[in-house]
């Protein structure tokens, strides 16, 4: 026989979207019964989130300051055509500091791991044991929804960390190094230097499809490991991932895949990043907006969060058309001309950018000039609009 728990909002999820959630609002209401439900053993899982700091605003920042795990003043990006330094800001957060820092400040009896949810409604969540969470308000955290409701490609990779004997040399993030042979799209190695010793190397595809083959892209983190001299190394922690790239979709039935009247953050409600895939600002933003509320029913907090997600949707229509550009205009191997041309454009517009915040003169100066695609294929994209997308 289960038991019945009532709370004032239960969270299903305990990811990136709904330890933040539940951060913003002990902090705000530390009053109200917030319950965090999780399916594996610690929160977060095994992953490292990135992000630019301008990408948030003070409060942001400040939610999230506790969890950074890192951070350099700069970055590089290296093309066969083009290298470049940048002075923008870059942060990460490992998991483990999220499970440490959300038990630190959540009660203990406001989370539930190892929980394997077996139904939600708008205002209960149940779990394979029987245990029932009555709420106000249950906000479904669960990562991506029905997928085939959106127009997708993949942004897939596998990452090793390792250390380094006599040290790796590098100081800043190489966050795409293109000067590999070009695989299954737009590949690239993303390394991240957290010790003089210790690296993250990701080995990163743009994809048709979100196949991986971890054995392989191994080998191929080895292969560049060895073009780098870091022969002396050992593996000490491994990750991979598949993300959505949106190119298009129906949003609102994408919304309704997970069920009517429930409230939803992160991917599971369309927020991230549609070309970058990254989710930690809209993670951000929507656990502030969600802690700004007097109003924790259902009805209304459902109503306010689609309402938000619909909007951004709505606001990232150019990103989507410039996913179409790199998918359906540009031939696999050249992808990375796109990425090589963007980065040749003013620093500020990079960084509004990967904000999701380019304002109309960055767009047109992204699509002026000749693109590296072909020209009948690019303006097809650009005429492109499916009914019932958008």
């Amino acid at each position: 026989m289960g038991r019945t728990i009532k709370c004032d909002v239960v969270i299903a999820g305990g990811g990136l979207s709904g330890c933040l959630v539940a951060l913003a609002l002990q902090a705000r209401h530390p009053s109200l019964d917030v319950r965090l439900v999780e399916q594996g053993e610690r929160l977060g899982g095994n992953h490292l989130w990135s992000f630019f700091e301008q990408d948030l605003d003070p409060a942001g920042l400040a939610l999230v300051a506790p969890l950074i795990s890192h951070g350099w003043d700069g970055y590089e990006v290296r093309f066969p055509t083009r290298s470049r330094e940048l002075g923008s800001a870059y942060r990460s957060v490992r998991s483990d500091q999220l499970d440490h820092h959300v038990r630190a400040m959540l009660p203990p009896n406001a989370i539930l791991t190892g929980a394997h949810i077996v139904e939600l409604g708008p205002r209960h969540v149940e779990t394979r044991d029987g245990t029932r969470f009555e709420a106000r308000s249950a906000i479904d955290a669960r990562g991506a929804g029905e997928l085939g409701h959106l127009d997708l490609g993949w942004q897939k990779f596998v990452g090793q960390e390792f250390t380094v004997a006599g040290g790796h040399g590098r100081s800043r993030p190489v966050i795409m190094d293109a000067n590999i042979p070009q695989i299954d799209g737009y590949r690239f190695v993303y390394t991240l230097p957290f010790t003089s010793d210790t690296i993250l190397v990701e080995d990163t595809y743009y994809a048709d499809d979100p196949v991986l083959d971890h054995a392989l892209l191994a080998g191929r983190i080895a292969d560049y490991a060895d073009r780098h001299g870091w022969h002396r190394r050992t593996v000490v922690r491994q990750e991979a991932g598949v993300l959505p790239v949106a190119l298009g979709g129906n949003f609102d039935g994408y919304w309704r895949s997970t069920g009517q009247g429930v409230p939803k953050v992160g991917v599971r409600a369309g927020l991230f990043h549609p070309t970058t895939s990254y989710s930690l600002p809209d993670a951000v933003r929507i656990a502030l907006l969600i802690a700004d509320r007097r109003d924790f029913s259902a009805t209304t907090l459902h109503d306010a969060l689609y309402g938000e997600a619909r909007q951004r949707w709505r606001e990232r229509r150019f990103y989507r058309l410039l996913d179409r550009m790199m998918f359906r205009a540009a031939e696999p191997d050249a992808r990375f001309r796109i990425m090589a041309r963007f980065y040749g454009l003013d620093a500020t517009l990079i960084e509004r950018f990967y904000a999701a915040r380019s304002t109309g003169w960055d767009k047109a100066r992204i699509l002026m000039g000749r693109p590296p695609v072909s020209i009948w294929r690019a303006l097809g994209q650009l005429l492109e609009r499916k009914k019932g997308q958008f």
